[in-house]
This record gives structure tokens, sequence and C-alpha cells, in this order.
């Protein structure tokens, strides 16, 4: 069970607005190390990943591991109340997380000068497929695209097949680390200056920064990394091999030294001699010379007995898991990277564990995502609204 503790960021206060995947997951993160996050919702729309995916009694399983840490109010902020107790929210709230069209906050009166003029030291986080100005800022933005035009797509696949694209949500994870990043940063700045700022995060450039020096490749030699399946053009033997008893595993050798000693265990030390062994670069080259030789060794032997190999050899090997594996693994186990939380309406739930592990002041989860709206009481009780007040405005449907 994670112990929820007092993390780092207990006495932030964050509202999250956003939707699908990239905000909520930012305050997600956020509220494992201690902010309290509130999650507002439409009274009648609740959040799209409650319904994502497979469910449980009618549960959306995602939501449980997207909402965890959130208290959930329901609001509709396109109607003057909503904009109203949102203003009143944000007074005492350091950041603010949406991932609207760009206007629609404006449109509704809730812009950056509208909160800036009820919180000065408000962090207001945009989210969005494109970013918040350029000729696509208006077009619906979603992490398919990024994962698409940042060339992640171009360069993943094998040779002669299509661009491929992940079946997760790579680019919105990928950019929920980047915003829990820029959270960061602009509550460092706002500690030296006093004053808040707006965090403009475009789900299309995270995942560019991560693919690595293509931009200057191309830039300076005009190369264009082509699909080559599980090689790389930039080290070899680099692939997934199968074993005797039809399992897979993953063999890297960024390391010259790593390269030499896997040779050496498939016993085909006379390559390590050869001009071209010298370099990954040029060990790419030779890659069906060095994938036959590692994997014709591979091929007979179990699993276990390569890995075994393997680790006795100190090069670097890995088995090809499925979700089934990562569950009973011992170094994720040994890790804690998955815990179980308890839950009101579906009991014992196993998931993801925080981020990563602080000696003083660690993260935890408190709770799993809750039903929704299932604090909005609480949280206009803490605005100093009566009962008779929040009754109200639920006949006007603005909660």
């Amino acid at each position: 069970m994670s112990a929820p503790g007092a993390g780092p960021l207990t006495g932030l206060r964050v509202i999250d607005l956003a939707t699908l995947f990239a905000g909520p997951l930012c305050a997600t993160m956020l509220g494992d190390f201690g902010a309290d996050v509130i999650k507002v919702e439409h009274p009648s729309k609740p959040d799209p990943s409650r319904g994502h995916g497979p469910t449980k009694d009618g549960i959306g399983l995602w939501w449980k591991l997207l909402g965890r840490n959130k208290r959930n109010l329901t609001l509709d902020l396109a109607c003057p109340g909503g904009r109203d107790l949102l203003l009143r929210l944000a007074a005492d709230t350091d950041v603010i997380i949406e991932n609207f069209r760009p206007g629609t906050l404006e449109r509704w009166g809730l812009g950056p000068a509208e909160l800036h003029a009820v919180n000065p030291r408000l962090v207001l986080v945009r989210v969005t497929g494109f970013g918040q100005f350029g000729p696509y800022a208006h077009r619906p933005g979603f992490g398919t695209l990024a994962e698409a035009m940042s060339g992640f797509a171009a360069i993943t696949g094998e040779p002669d097949g299509p661009p491929t694209l992940p079946p997760f949500g790579l680019a919105d994870s990928i950019a929920a680390l980047a915003t829990s990043f820029a959270v960061m940063a602009a509550l460092a700045g706002r500690d030296r200056t006093g004053e808040g700022q707006v965090v403009d995060m475009a789900i299309i450039e995270p995942i560019l920064t991560v693919l690595g020096p293509q931009p200057l490749w191309y830039d300076q030699l005009g190369y264009v990394q082509p699909r080559t399946g599980n090689r790389s053009r930039n080290n070899a033997p680099r692939n997934t091999y199968r074993t005797s008893d039809g399992q897979w595993v993953a063999v890297s050798t960024s390391a010259q030294s790593v390269a030499e000693r896997v040779m050496r265990l498939v016993g085909r030390e006379e390559l390590i001699a050869e001009p071209w062994f010298a370099s990954g670069a040029t060990r790419a080259e030779h890659s069906e010379e060095l994938d036959e030789a590692v994997g014709h060794w591979i091929g007979r032997r179990t699993r276990d007995e390569a890995i075994s190999a393997f680790e006795k050899a100190e090069a670097a090997i890995a088995p090809i898991h499925d979700i089934r594996d990562v569950m009973e693994d011992p170094q994720y186990r040994a890790l804690g990277s998955i815990t179980e939380v308890d839950d009101p309406e579906l009991g014992p739930l196993r998931m993801q564990n925080v981020l990563f592990r602080l000696s003083g002041t660690p993260g935890g989860i408190r709770w799993a995502g809750r039903p929704h709206g299932a604090d909005t009481e609480e949280i206009l009780n803490g605005l100093g609204l009566t009962g008779e007040e929040i009754a109200a405005l639920r006949s006007e449907r603005v909660l």
C-alpha cells in the first residue's frame, strides 16, 4: 500500500479543468506529491476518461488512475454562476490547468486578465495540441496528431511497413511530464517575482524534444532518419530475439564494452577484431550478421537461461514483458512500482505508484478516482456557501 505522507507539494492548491489526457495527468502527478487538486467537471458531461477503456460494474478503470488524489467538483463554467464560483476558487489557488481551445476561457470571461485580477500569483497552465498561437492553434488537437507531426511515427515501424502509431497515449504522457516541470518552473519564478504567469504547452513539442538530435542531423547533414524496426542506426546488435521456449528478450549494446561482451558470450569473438566493430555506427552497418549470431545463440536457450548467461557476462538484456509479467517482476516489486489502493467502489485496486521516490517527503496515493461531483458540497462549503445556496445553484444547473 502506498504511504500517503505529507508530500512536498502539501499546501499547494491546483484546479484541474482539463480532459484527455496531458493536463489531467499533470494534475495527477502534482496531487501524488501532496497538492490539493480540485477536478472540475461539467455537471452533465463528466470527464471523457471516465468512459475510456474497460470498465468494471460500470465504473471506468482509467479514471481510477487519472482521477486519484483529486477532489471532484461539478461546475458549468459557461454560465455566469459557474464563472463567479471559479473566480472565487481561483482567488486562493496556486495553479489552474486547462486544455480548452484557445480563446474559450476568454469567451467565458475567465482568461488570464480576469484570473490574475483576482489572484496575481496564479499560474495558469494552458495545454493544447498546437499551442496558443500559430496557423494550427484552433484545430482540434490530440496526442495522436502530435505522434504523427513530431516525426515519431515516421521513424517507427519496419523499413518496408507503414509509419506506426503507439497503442497508448505516448505524446500526452510525455506532455504531462513536461507540463509538471513547467508548473514547478513557473512556481519557482513566482517565488522570486511574487507574480504568477501563463504556461503555454503545445503537445506537439515535448515529443519532438525526446526524439533527440534529428533537427540537428537534418540541419547540418541533410540526414533524415528512416524506419529501421527494432534495429538502430547508432549501434548493433540491438534487437528483439526469440528464445527456445517461445519467449522474447531485448538486447542493447550502446556501449562498446557491452557489444564486445555479447560477442564473446555468443561465441563470435572473432568479429570483435573486425575494423567495423570499433564503433556503434559501423556495427550497425553489419546488423544482419550480428543479429544472426546473437539470435542463433539465444534461440537455442530458454529465456531464463539467456538472461542468466547475459547477467553473468555483464551484458545488457531484458525480457519482453506484457502487463502480466510486469505485475510479478521482482525488480518492480522491490521498487514498489505497482501499489494497492483501497477504493470504496471497487475494493482493492492495483495501479502504478507515484513516479519517483523522495527520501524526506515522499508522495503517495490518498485515494483513487472518485465519483463525479463527489466533493462539490465540501468544496463550496469551504467558500462559505450555505446548503440553501448550493441547492439553488443545483436547481439552476450551475452544479
